[in-house]
């Protein structure tokens, strides 16, 4: 009986010195201090800031002029231009079928050269009849109808002089011709069409000038003021430069929105009715900044992680505005002066230890 309760005892004693043996390697353990990270720091400072606004809008063309004819019923019989062709001032454009408008100005010269003989023979009549009232070969009654002659003749060549001018006004407006250099953006009518007086025929843009459009809100429109820069990125990645022309004095009642209007000197292929964002650069403001790098994304939200003076990172929400120059705006959320993790932001957490070194050493020991 005491040979079998030995080895049990020596057993025990085993186990109970194992397990001491490993619970002071844990109390060790955790009273060993947990190691920092290395980070650099940066200061939250208060710098000017280029302020602009980003919006959509559409290319529009400057002026876009309707072209018509002032004459009803009359065919197309030459049609000249063709969608997207550039015109100078002046160029006929299109011709409409001009034949019985060139009987009545025939018609109408004929008129006027009737007239014009018919005034021509009373002012001889005239000269004449003075002559003989001088020796009394003629009566005045006479004389005075022979003045009377002379005045009707010189009514009728100006009659017919309006007549003609007339004739001459409706024969030029068989011909459109364009009002001013553009390139051609619309052509609603064939050869062989019959047109209505006022209708449209053609469209052209004024010059070929573009503008960019865009709708703001008021908050945003208040910013804007004529001559500010503007640039589009087009869809091919391209930057096309123009300036504010013009801000829409009001707003409207409904959309609460003002319409900017920006000129595009080099469009560089846009078309009109493409839709493009663009930037608009409105000065430069003060605003306090961190550095690009000192922001990370967690939980869907921009944070830094300030330093206290223990030497512990706390995570702070904030909210940022412009980004420019490896600079991040800070709108809310830290203050000037404030010390926020540059080097190694990425790999904290909240509470985390740090030890504060150079940028070039927290790059190195980062994880």
């Amino acid at each position: 009986m005491r040979r079998i309760a030995r080895p049990l005892f020596l057993g025990l004693a085993i186990g109970v010195a194992l397990l001491a043996t490993a619970c002071s390697k844990k109390e060790e353990e955790a009273a060993k201090p947990v190691a920092a990270f290395a980070v650099s720091v940066a200061r939250v400072q208060a710098r000017d800031i280029p302020r602009s606004v980003l919006v959509s809008g559409p290319v529009s063309a400057w002026e876009e002029m309707q072209l018509g004819v002032e004459l009803n019923g009359l065919r197309v019989r030459n049609l000249l231009v063709d969608v997207g062709q550039s015109v100078r001032k002046g160029e006929l454009l299109l011709q409409l079928d001009h034949r019985s408008l060139d009987a009545d100005l025939a018609q109408a010269d004929a008129s006027l050269r009737e007239a014009e003989a018919g005034a021509a023979l009373a002012r001889s009549q005239l000269a004449r009849g003075e002559l003989l009232a001088k020796d009394k070969f003629i009566s005045a009654t006479q004389l005075d109808e022979l003045r009377a002659g002379r005045v009707q003749g010189d009514a009728r060549v100006g009659t017919a002089r309006a007549m003609r001018d007339t004739a001459a006004l409706r024969r030029s407006y068989a011909e459109l011709r364009a009002p001013d250099a553009g390139v051609i953006s619309k052509r609603l009518v064939q050869p062989g069409h019959v047109v209505a007086a006022g209708s449209e025929l053609l469209r052209l843009i004024r010059q070929g000038r573009l503008e960019w459009r865009a709708e703001l809100a008021e908050a945003e429109l208040a910013r804007v003021k004529p001559g500010d820069r503007i640039e589009l990125t087009t869809r091919d990645g391209k930057a096309v430069i123009g300036r504010v022309r013009a801000v829409s004095p009001g707003l409207d009642a409904t959309t609460r929105t003002g319409t900017i209007y920006a000129d595009l000197p080099d469009p560089q292929g846009l078309q009109p009715g493409t839709f493009l964002q663009g930037r608009i650069d409105t000065g430069i403001g003060q605003g306090l900044t961190v550095p690009a790098a000192a922001v990370v994304q967690r939980d869907g939200h921009p944070n830094v992680f300030t330093v206290n003076a223990g030497g512990i990172a706390h995570r702070v929400r904030i909210r940022t505005g412009a980004n420019a120059g490896g600079q991040v705006e800070v709108l809310d959320g830290v203050k000037a002066g404030d010390a926020v993790v540059e080097q190694g932001a990425g790999f904290l957490a909240d509470g985390d230890s740090v030890r504060i070194v150079e940028a070039a050493a927290a790059a190195a020991s980062a994880p």
